[in-house]
């Protein structure tokens, strides 16, 4: 009886070793394309005038679980490649005010693991957002995609808003909103693995 058991026990660590590689072999991941993606922001000043911010160089990588059917953002931005309406506001969203470049040069954003048709019908993309150092949890919304191939033939868009306050910038509270408008489009370096279903 104990030999029987044994086996079964052999049998069940085999099947999930099966299973375990099968759903390792089942993960592609593909580069986020750095040079047509691109982060946007956007804050109000008085409440009335809106200031506009764009980052030129978003890189990272989409894991897509072909097993689960599901996939995962690993986003990385360059704060020191922001680029706005001129060069003092630049200086200004470089300091240790906003994003303090110097000590804290990149922005990444890493999602939970989310279903993959969402890339074309749109949803909820939550995960943890860091910025000067500081992780909160964020949730963005991806948006319907307009063409067969997202990332591909047109762009991911995904947008949000997060509080300025949460990650540690507090100045200028009586002239500068808390609230911050995100905006990303996405592209991913053509791959023979494709990123939606």
């Amino acid at each position: 009886m104990a030999h029987r058991g044994f086996h079964f026990a052999l049998l069940i660590a085999a099947v999930l070793g099966a299973r375990c590689a099968a759903a390792e072999e089942s993960i592609d991941r593909i580069e986020l394309d750095s040079t047509r993606s691109q982060a946007q922001f956007g804050v109000k000043v008085m409440w009335l005038l809106s200031i506009h911010g764009r980052f030129g160089k978003v890189h990272g990588t989409v894991a897509i679980d072909r097993f689960r059917n599901q996939a995962i953002v690993d986003a990385r931005i360059d704060a020191n490649a922001v680029e706005m309406s001129n060069d003092s506001y630049e200086n200004w969203v470089k300091s240790d005010e906003f994003f303090d470049v110097s000590h804290h040069p990149e922005i990444r954003f890493v999602s939970e693991a989310f279903p993959l048709q969402r890339l074309r019908k749109g949803g909820d993309l939550a995960g943890i957002l860091t910025i000067r150092g500081v992780e909160q949890p964020t949730r963005l919304e991806l948006q319907a995609s307009e063409c067969e191939k997202p990332a591909y033939d047109c762009a991911i868009v995904v947008d949000g808003a997060i509080r300025r306050s949460d990650f540690g910038m507090r100045s200028r509270r009586g002239t500068l909103s808390d609230k911050v408008d995100l905006h990303f489009e996405v592209f991913a370096i053509p791959s023979p693995t494709r990123l939606a279903p």
